[in-house]
């Protein structure tokens, strides 16, 4: 719940609003127009940072920054999102102790700013990260978002379903301290996708704390074809890989499960040979659509029935993301991810 204004006006602190885009033009207008409607005090900069926009994303900014003198707008020639929050820290960062990472295509709550500044006031924590909702707007969308928020999609993330306020290992990036973010390195340029629990790994190793906020969760839109749900996932593997690797890290059960949906699919090719070997692959097709059906019937919404085959997606994805980073890392580990597009949200 946003706190009241009299609380906003006795916030000792401010941040620096940064937003990492490409070709956002369908959602970069309402995200600019909700953080110029934040306090000058609580917000000292909007920064842009776009990875080279062919559409009319640029424009947006531009006429936006003649309105509202907070809005800049800044080149990210790397393009991905760890980069382009890297650079508007190095420009901007000394403006405000906090800066807030915001998605371009997301909804945020009213007196959002706010309410993370008044929790770290609160908790001294030194980053404040948030929990997220996926929405959809099309039937393929509602499919996906309805597999996303589902523990078929998401394992149990604690940063996918309502937040419940306590210090967590990793959520969904929003506020951080500018100071604990230089001292860690700010974000591992080398990587396209899973910057943010990379990151969160090296914050938790030096001592920094991560409260994850109630009240403050935000609305994510998913990608609107299974293609693009596939290769958004098939990302998301390759950055876990990357994270596991760099670290030396355990993999946890809900990422250890569907790293093995891509052999179970190549085994069931072989099937034709050996019947018993599409076994496996068919338990986890028939389990998926199941769940997805059974979802759907209970929220009493048609599209919902196919957020099993988004789930497949989802799952195979970040298996062949996963599998091919183990397989390629030593010729194209980190230049494959710095050649990636612009990273999603994780």
């Amino acid at each position: 719940m946003p706190i009241a204004s009299e609380e906003l006006a006795s916030l000792p602190s401010s941040a620096v609003v940064v937003i990492p885009c490409l070709n956002e033009e369908d959602y970069i207008q309402g995200v600019l127009d909700h953080f110029a409607g934040e306090p000058e005090h609580i917000v000292r900069k909007i920064v842009v940072a776009d990875g080279g926009s062919a559409d009319r994303t640029i424009e947006i900014v531009e006429a936006c920054s003649r309105r509202d003198g907070r809005i800049v707008l800044l080149n990210n020639v790397r393009r991905i999102q760890s980069s382009g929050i890297n650079r508007a820290v190095e420009q901007y960062g000394d403006l405000a102790p906090f800066i807030i990472r915001v998605d371009a295509h997301a909804d945020y709550p009213a007196g959002f700013c706010g309410t993370l500044l008044a929790a770290q006031q609160m908790t001294g924590a030194d980053s404040v990260v948030v929990s997220m909702t996926a929405r959809g707007v099309s039937c393929f969308q509602k499919a996906a978002a309805a597999a996303q928020n589902s523990r078929l999609g998401n394992g149990g993330s604690a940063h996918r379903r309502s937040a419940e306020g306590r210090f967590v290992d990793h959520g969904h990036h929003a506020l951080m301290k500018v100071n604990a973010f230089r001292s860690v390195g700010g974000y591992d340029e080398a990587f396209s996708h899973n910057e943010d629990a990379e990151l969160d790994f090296r914050l938790t190793a030096a001592g920094y704390r991560i409260y994850l906020c109630p009240g403050a969760d935000i609305g994510y839109y998913p990608r609107t074809s299974l293609a693009a749900l596939f290769r958004q996932y098939r990302n998301f593997g390759r950055g876990r890989a990357m994270t596991i690797l760099k670290h030396r890290m355990k993999p946890k059960l809900r990422q250890a499960i569907p790293v093995m949906v891509g052999p179970a699919v190549a085994l069931s090719a072989m099937g034709f040979v050996a019947p018993v070997l599409a076994i496996p692959a068919g338990l986890w097709a028939a389990a998926s659509l199941f769940y997805g059906v059974l979802l759907g019937f209970s929220n009493k919404d048609g599209c919902e029935c196919g957020s099993g085959v988004a789930a497949m997606a989802m799952h195979l994805g970040f298996s062949v993301g996963f599998i091919s980073h183990l397989v390629t890392r030593k010729t194209a580990g980190a230049p494959s991810a710095r050649r990636s597009a612009h990273a999603d949200i994780g």
